[in-house]
């Protein structure tokens, strides 16, 4: 709701007038001058911060780049709105879990587990939360026939499966 002065009832603006700078009006970036680096956000700056999300240069300029060895989006550093940075990233990390899925069944392998982890920080300029990064683990399972602990493993296993399933008539 906006408020204003009220100026002997104006006829043609409802009763009052609304001056830019009143005191209890909350005022716009551009009304102050101010260049809006975020538009569409809040012009409100909270308490012991540097200013609002509208204009947070931090936010503005914030980039996003993979440090894997995989080819996934973001190699090269590129810019992500923090309203947009938990799907984007969510869906990069989504990313190296199908490469590991892809991985696993060209070289007869076993997904055992992939974790995916989302990390989420707050501005220091102007306190909004945002993802501020991701990270997967995956763990694959490759069988490997000519390896002498497998072949020692199966054999193991083979003797604990003897006489399991025994069915005897009288």
């Amino acid at each position: 709701m906006v408020t204003g002065i009220y100026n002997n009832m104006n006829p043609y603006t409802n009763g009052y007038t609304i001056t830019p700078g009143t005191p209890g009006r909350s005022n716009t970036a551009s009304e102050m001058g101010k260049i809006i680096a975020n538009p569409g956000e809040s012009t409100k700056v909270s308490p012991g911060r540097k200013s609002s999300p509208a204009e947070c240069e931090t936010c503005k300029n914030r980039k996003y780049q993979d440090g894997s060895d995989e080819m996934v989006s973001f190699k090269s550093a590129a810019h992500i709105s923090p309203q947009a940075s938990a799907s984007r990233v969510r869906a990069h990390e989504q990313e190296h879990v199908s490469n590991a899925f892809r991985d696993a069944a060209k070289k007869d392998g076993k997904v055992l587990a992939a974790n995916v982890s989302l990390k989420t920080a707050i501005c220091p300029e102007c306190g909004r939360s945002y993802v501020a990064g991701g990270t997967t683990a995956t763990k694959i399972q490759y069988s490997n026939e000519d390896n002498p602990y497998t072949q020692n493993r199966k054999a193991l296993d083979s003797l604990s499966f003897l006489g399991r399933n025994l069915d005897m008539a009288v």
